[in-house]
C-alpha cells in the first residue's frame, strides 16, 4: 500500500483500512484494527488486542496497547478501545486492560492525550477529555465526558472524575470529584464550580445558578454529604445537578473531595 512507509512493521494479521497512513519505522501488532483514515506518524507502535477508531492520529513515540503495568497480569487476552478523532500526542502510553479489572481499556472520542500521558490499564474515559503534558491516570479509573486535567497531575486507582471537571496543574487526586467541579493544589481541593467551562458550554444562567446553589447545599446542609446529595436530586428540576446527585449515589470504592 503506497500509504504505508516501507520502513514500517505490519504484522500479519493486523487488520489494517485502505485509507490508514503509516509513517516511517513505525510497528503494528498482528491483533491490531486500525480503522478509516487513521494516522501513525514516525516511531508509533500499536500492539496487543488493540483497536483505533476513525480519525484517530498517533504522533511519534507514542505506544498504544502494550501489556499493564500491572504485577497481577499474568499475560491473560485483554484489549484497548481507542474511539474516533483522538489526537494521541508524542510518548502517550495507554495499555490494555486485566482480566480482574474487567479485561477492557476504553478511550472515547474526539480526546487530546498531550506528550507523555499515561492511561493505565481498565481505565474508562469519555468523550471531549483532555489530558495535558505528562498527567497520568492509575488503574481503574473512570473519566466521564469534557473533563480536563491539568499537565503533571495524578489520579489514584479506582478514582471517578465526573462530568465536566477541571483538575489544575500539579494536582494529586485521591478521592471521586463530583461533576463540574473544579479542583487544585498539590493535595487537591474541590475549590468550587468548573464555571467558565459551563459558560463555554453555553449552559443557561438558571442551571448555573442551581449548580451554585448545590454546591452550597453540599458544603453546608444538614446530614451527611450522601444524604445530601440524595435531598439534591429529589428535590432539583436541574439535570445538571441531577448528574452531580446521581454521581454521589452511585456505586464507588474510594471517598469523595468534599467541598470547604
Amino acid at each position: 500500500m503506497s500509504n504505508i512507509h516501507p520502513s514500517a512493521i505490519i504484522e500479519d494479521g493486523a487488520q489494517i483500512d485502505p485509507s490508514v497512513q503509516i509513517g516511517p519505522y513505525c510497528m503494528v501488532g498482528p491483533e491490531v484494527v486500525l480503522k478509516a483514515d487513521v494516522v501513525l506518524k514516525s516511531h508509533a507502535v500499536v500492539t496487543g488486542n488493540t483497536e483505533v477508531g476513525a480519525g484517530t492520529v498517533i504522533f511519534p513515540f507514542a505506544v498504544i496497547g502494550e501489556i499493564p503495568q500491572d504485577l497481577k497480569f499474568r499475560g491473560e487476552k485483554t484489549a484497548l478501545v481507542i474511539g474516533e478523532r483522538n489526537r494521541i500526542r508524542e510518548h502517550v502510553t495507554m495499555n490494555c486492560g486485566t482480566e480482574a479489572g474487567g479485561g477492557v481499556t476504553r478511550v472515547g472520542n474526539d480526546g487530546l492525550f498531550m506528550a507523555g500521558c499515561h492511561v493505565a490499564h481498565d481505565c474508562i474515559v469519555g468523550d471531549r477529555v483532555v489530558m495535558v503534558n505528562n498527567s497520568g491516570l492509575a488503574g481503574h479509573c473512570v473519566v466521564q465526558d469534557d473533563v480536563i486535567l491539568g499537565g503533571l497531575s495524578g489520579v489514584h486507582q479506582w478514582v471517578r472524575l465526573g462530568r465536566g471537571a477541571i483538575i489544575g496543574a500539579m494536582t494529586k487526586i485521591t478521592n471521586d470529584v463530583i461533576p463540574y467541579a473544579l479542583v487544585q493544589a498539590p493535595k487537591g481541593e474541590l475549590e468550587g464550580l468548573n464555571l467558565i467551562g459551563l459558560k463555554r458550554k453555553g449552559v443557561s444562567r438558571s442551571d448555573i445558578t442551581a449548580l451554585r446553589a448545590a454546591y452550597q447545599m453540599l458544603a453546608q446542609g444538614e446530614g451527611t454529604f450522601q444524604d445530601r446529595a440524595v435531598r439534591l436530586g429529589e428535590e432539583t428540576e436541574s439535570d445538571y445537578v441531577r448528574q452531580i446527585a446521581e454521581f454521589i449515589t452511585a456505586e464507588t470504592d474510594r471517598h469523595f473531595l468534599t467541598p470547604k
